[in-house]
């Protein structure tokens, strides 16, 4: 069974307050199907997301109301003690130490120094995803932070990942794969292939911060009326790769030529324009068929969109949260020329 190459996006998950509503909204909203999940120590209740019968990601009962309602990013590792060694040596800190899920493999929470928080799995009997980078699965993941020097070079440390600013790759529409399921900006993280199951249930032992909403864009989408609840700043989700000055950086595994083609997320800049207690957090993209239509029933489902639907050079995208909070973006892929 093929495994995820070191440093790749493997998994998502998300803490709702209640599983069943969850279970409705992204039901009804992706075609999600649901099945039991792994319950992992200090964790509850969960359920495996699948769509058309392929592991995509799971919902889990927040057991802590402290904890943020959140969807969470894992990347994968082939040796996580050495991953959390390297994450504390590099300035990060470790939320949760290395802890087994059965045979499905090991995982741990950390946070960068600018604190967003993300997860690490070392797989067992499960990689992770299934099925990405198509309608109804994750696609592509991108950290907001204020602290982007020292974020770049954590994550260069820690991952080996190698950086490519907005511009200086020509990024154009040479993110756009022939399948026209790619995500935005790149040849797609799932260009090492998916495994064969999810990491746990999706217990993120985040810290006690909501998410943040989305930021305002330099260009092309509305105007948002609070910072709350303005469209994201920069970087794919705002700006694309034709705005000039937008500081995003892309990041290409070890080993790898960094570029759009090879990129398997980004980093982007919160700006003094938002509160200083707004927190660093990582935005995750699902991959739609239909944006307008996607956000359309969101809001039917109760949920609200944040960032109406606009386009990018990689497809259309909105910015949307779940009826119990939970952020999240979509990508509709252009057409296949």
């Amino acid at each position: 069974m093929a495994a995820f190459a070191h440093s790749a996006p493997c998994w998502v998950d998300v803490q709702l307050p209640d599983l069943e509503a969850g279970k409705r909204f992204y039901g009804e909203l992706f075609g999600w199907t649901f099945r039991a999940g792994e319950e992992v120590e200090r964790g509850g209740p969960g359920v495996d997301a699948l769509s058309g019968g392929k592991l995509v990601a799971a919902l889990a009962a927040k057991q802590d109301g402290r904890m943020p309602t959140a969807w969470g990013i894992y990347f994968a590792t082939d040796d996580i003690a050495a991953t959390v060694t390297r994450i504390r040596q590099a300035g990060g800190q470790v939320i949760t130490d290395p802890v087994r899920v059965g045979s499905a493999g090991v995982l741990a929470q950390a946070a960068d120094p600018g604190g967003a928080v993300f997860g690490l799995w070392q797989a067992g009997d499960r990689s992770g995803f299934q099925k990405q980078n198509e309608p109804g699965s994750f696609c592509w993941t991108e950290v907001y932070t204020r602290q982007k020097d020292r974020v770049d070079a954590f994550y260069e440390r820690v991952f080996g990942f190698r950086g490519t600013d907005l511009g200086a790759a020509g990024m154009g529409e040479s993110g756009r794969g022939e399948s026209g399921t790619r995500e935005p900006g790149t040849g797609g993280p799932g260009s090492t292939e998916a495994g064969t199951g999810e990491p746990g249930t999706g217990e993120s032992e985040t810290p006690e911060s909501e998410p943040p909403e989305s930021e305002p864009p330099e260009s092309e989408t509305p105007e948002p009326e609070t910072p709350e609840s303005g469209p994201v700043e920069s970087g794919i989700g705002g700006s694309g790769a034709d705005m000039p000055g937008a500081d995003f950086r892309m990041w290409s595994p070890a080993g790898t030529e960094p570029g759009p083609d090879t990129a398997i997320g980004g980093r982007s800049v919160i700006t003094d324009a938002f509160p200083a207690e707004m927190p660093s957090y990582f935005l995750n993209y699902f991959a739609v068929a239909d944006c307008d239509a996607t956000a359309e029933t969101g809001v039917h489902l109760g949920g609200r969109v944040s960032v109406p639907p606009f386009d990018i050079p990689y497809g259309r995208m909105a910015v949307l949260h779940d009826n119990q909070g939970a952020e999240f973006a979509v990508l509709q892929p252009p057409v296949s020329r």
